[in-house]
């Protein structure tokens, strides 16, 4: 019998320790992935790829203790060296090796040049080869973005009184309505994929008061832009008790604060990789659906095609207004027309034709939807009668209603577009792991 006591010390060192002082000099273990070689001759570079980024080892013939040739790119290895520091090496510091040993090798040569800076190369064929594309620096770069994004999320939200929670993706009914649904037999039973968690998420603002999420969601649409996905992931939450839809953008703002700092001081290299500039997250402009359509058809010369929505290049317009007039990265765009917005939403006491609810803009683009919920139970069925709806399917979550709701709000924010837009790239499956679209199941 063995006793289990834990995690294990290791021998083999990672990057951070590599760069401590009192490391310098001493002989080490490191493991990696050869990310390239370059052979200089007598001297060549064999550059580890390990989690924390780039490490150099000087081969040098006759001293390091083996062959050169028996190394190949993409192989995984531990190799034995001594720590010294160098100018030109990544994160100032190479190993100059005494021994190797191989690990794995690859079965066939690599497909795509991950070695080089930018993979500059066609986006269906990184999709294509995606575990591999990604072993590239500023590909993998993009997702350590997208981990920080979630983990300022969890962090502050988990700071604020949130509770998470884990919903269930297959349901009887969509929270959203509408024809765009992945439909699909449950055991004899009609079922879909769900569209956002909003029902359960407002079920368990009866219980913990403020609750979150991150998970995926599903779309039936059927769009080939870049900007949707039929599969993307969803930054959930909702919260009770609240004054009014200001509420939920002033929590929003909070999160962008603290993630934004976030990324500063712990993603650093990889905003130094990717060149981002990090938004403004100081104040948010929030201005009404109907003026800001008028402010920016003024101001640009573009004519209001539809009065209740918001075009994607209306939402570039008003972005670009926002960064004018206010120096502004993010915009609310509040007070969306009732007609536009699901049954739950709470219409604007003063004017039914709007409701009290938001788009959050940022740089060109709607990255978040969120607003006041109808928490009064007969609001909820005369607005669902007012819409020709039933209350087949959405008996459990009527009665929650039924007992008690406190007021309550809360938003989605679309995680890979918010990635999209924070690292400059013009496609939301570039800031997607293995996308999910019209044509696209694989990888």
């Amino acid at each position: 019998m063995e006793l289990v006591k834990g995690v294990k010390k290791s021998e083999t060192l990672e990057l951070a320790d590599l760069l401590k002082e009192e490391v310098k000099g001493q002989t080490v273990k490191v493991n990696g992935a050869v990310h390239t070689i370059r052979d200089m001759g007598t001297v060549a570079f064999v550059i580890l790829r390990k989690r924390g980024g780039l490490v150099q080892c000087v081969y040098e013939k006759g001293l390091s203790g083996f062959d050169l040739k028996d190394v190949k790119e993409a192989a995984t290895a531990e190799v034995t060296g001594i720590v010294a520091e160098s100018e030109k090496a990544p994160h100032g510091i190479e190993i100059r090796l005494r021994g190797i040993r191989i690990l794995s090798e690859p079965a066939a040569p690599m497909p795509l040049p991950i070695a080089k800076w930018k993979l500059n190369t066609s986006l269906e064929a990184k999709l294509n080869y995606r575990p591999v594309s990604l072993r590239n620096l500023r590909e993998r770069a993009r997702f350590r973005i997208q981990e920080g994004l979630v983990r300022g999320f969890r962090d502050f939200l988990y700071g604020e009184g949130f509770t998470e929670i884990h919903t269930p993706k297959i349901g009887a009914k969509s929270a959203e309505g509408g024809a765009n649904l992945f439909r699909l037999d449950y055991f004899h039973r009609p079922a879909i994929l769900q569209q956002s968690p909003q029902f359960y998420k407002q079920m368990m603002v009866g219980v913990f008061d403020r609750v979150f999420e991150t998970a995926p969601v599903f779309r039936a649409e059927k769009h080939n832009t870049k900007r949707h996905l039929n599969e993307y992931t969803s930054l959930d939450f909702e919260m009770g008790y609240i004054e009014g839809f200001e509420d939920v953008m002033a929590m929003e703002t909070g999160y962008l604060q603290y993630t934004m700092k976030l990324l500063e001081e712990e993603y650093a290299d990889e905003i130094r990789i990717l060149g981002i500039e990090l938004p403004k997250t100081e104040d948010i402009p929030a201005v009404r659906f109907d003026e800001i359509k008028k402010l920016v058809s003024q101001e640009y010369g573009r004519k209001i095609r539809s009065p209740y929505d918001l075009e994607p290049e209306e939402e570039v317009l008003i972005s670009r207004y926002a960064k004018e007039k206010w120096d502004a990265d993010f915009v609310f765009v509040t007070h969306y027309p009732s007609r536009k917005r699901p049954f739950y939403a709470m219409d604007d006491p003063e004017d039914p034709t709007y409701t009290l609810s938001f788009d959050l803009l940022f740089r060109g683009m709607e990255i978040t939807t969120g607003g006041q919920r109808i928490h009064d139970y007969e609001s909820l069925l005369a607005k669902m009668e007012q819409r020709g709806m039933t209350e087949e399917g959405m008996e459990q979550y009527l009665s929650t209603f039924k007992y008690g709701m406190p007021p309550h709000g809360g938003l989605g924010i679309g995680l890979e577009r918010l990635t999209m837009k924070l690292t400059g790239d013009d496609n939301v499956r570039e800031t997607t792991l293995f996308p999910r679209d019209m044509s696209r199941l694989e990888p």
